[in-house]
């Protein structure tokens, strides 16, 4: 029988964490729209939460089973250690939110994992399965590079000139566009809901049944969602304005092919970093458009140097508490 105590505190954690990934990841889904100023604070926010929550229902199950039981056996973690592995990166991904960065959440949540795991014996680790998880960490954000500057260099005036062959005004133009960033956006804050529940309930539906998965990926949702709508306005000004700027048509492709890549992931059950991917479409955005000088080199740097820190960070927070309980 789990202490109700016990369970308090490991709905709390998760509860802090979902807050903490709507204020940061899922807000930067919407960076690129709201640098484009189609959409509002407001506006982008209410859209995160509301689809942040379907995807975490629909298709959060996957990712959850990744972070539950892929990367440690089921049953490894304890429920005292599922709250570690999801406090420790908690613990990083609130810093950030602090710093105004957006860094990756499901690179802390899979290094507290993997710091626990260290903590039990390395031998318990699947290595196949982490192995698989980094290299989509390097790859995706380099695809989401290549094909946002390929989009501004080769492809970006062609769509200009076809949307003006097929337009009747000025006024119809923005508003098609509109129409499309919004379900671009819709698409993003989707998928983010979807890859980003099993960073929240995934080590605690892997540990002792405390829940299960469904039920994890709506607790996971909400708690998503609510933390776009608290603590969401912070990171978009981070993406949306100190990185470069960002025109409609520019926007609508960058959100399409972040969320096209986090949604094959998410299939897979893989944790992405939404974060990170939106991001480097931006930057390939703005290298195609005018060059590396219109890049904010110190926003840009902070953004890498977290990246790097987030995992190693978490997984030594979650190490040091799993021998301060031990």
């Amino acid at each position: 029988m789990i202490p109700t105590f016990t369970l308090i505190v490991a709905f709390a954690v998760a509860l802090f964490m979902g807050l903490n990934i709507g204020g940061n990841n899922a807000a930067a889904a919407m960076g690129a729209a709201y640098g484009a100023k189609v959409r509002t604070k407001y506006q982008a926010v209410l859209l995160i939460g509301t689809f942040s929550f379907l995807g975490a229902v629909i298709s959060g199950g996957a990712v959850i089973k990744t972070l539950g039981s892929g990367i440690l056996p089921e049953g490894t973690l304890l429920l005292e250690g599922a709250i570690v592995a999801v406090g420790a990166a908690a613990i990083t991904v609130f810093l950030a939110n602090i710093l105004r960065i957006p860094v990756s959440t499901s690179q802390a949540s899979v290094g507290s994992i993997v710091g626990i795991g260290l903590f039990l014996g390395a031998s318990k680790l699947n290595v196949h399965t982490l192995g698989t998880i980094v290299v989509w960490w390097v790859v995706t954000p380099l695809l989401a590079w290549v094909l946002a500057y390929l989009m501004g260099k080769y492809l970006y005036t062609d769509i200009l000139i076809w949307i003006a062959d097929h337009s009747r005004s000025e006024a119809s133009i923005k508003k098609s566009l509109s129409i499309l960033l919004t379900i671009s956006g819709s698409y993003v804050a989707y998928t983010a809901g979807a890859n980003h529940a099993g960073i929240v309930v995934g080590p605690f539906v892997g540990a002792d049944n405390t829940i299960s998965s469904f039920y994890g990926a709506v607790f996971g949702g909400l708690a998503i969602g609510f933390g776009a709508l608290l603590m969401g306005g912070r990171i978009l000004d981070t993406v949306g304005n100190d990185i470069c700027e960002l025109c409609v048509i520019r926007a609508t492709f960058v959100e399409f092919v972040a969320a096209l890549i986090v949604h094959i992931a998410t299939i897979l059950g893989i944790p992405v970093s939404l974060g990170e991917i939106v991001t480097a479409g931006v930057i390939g955005i703005g290298c195609a458009n005018s060059g590396m000088h219109i890049i904010r080199s110190t926003t840009v740097k902070k953004i890498m140097i977290a990246w790097f820190i987030s995992p190693l960070l978490a997984g030594s927070v979650a190490f040091a508490l799993m021998k301060l309980i031990s």
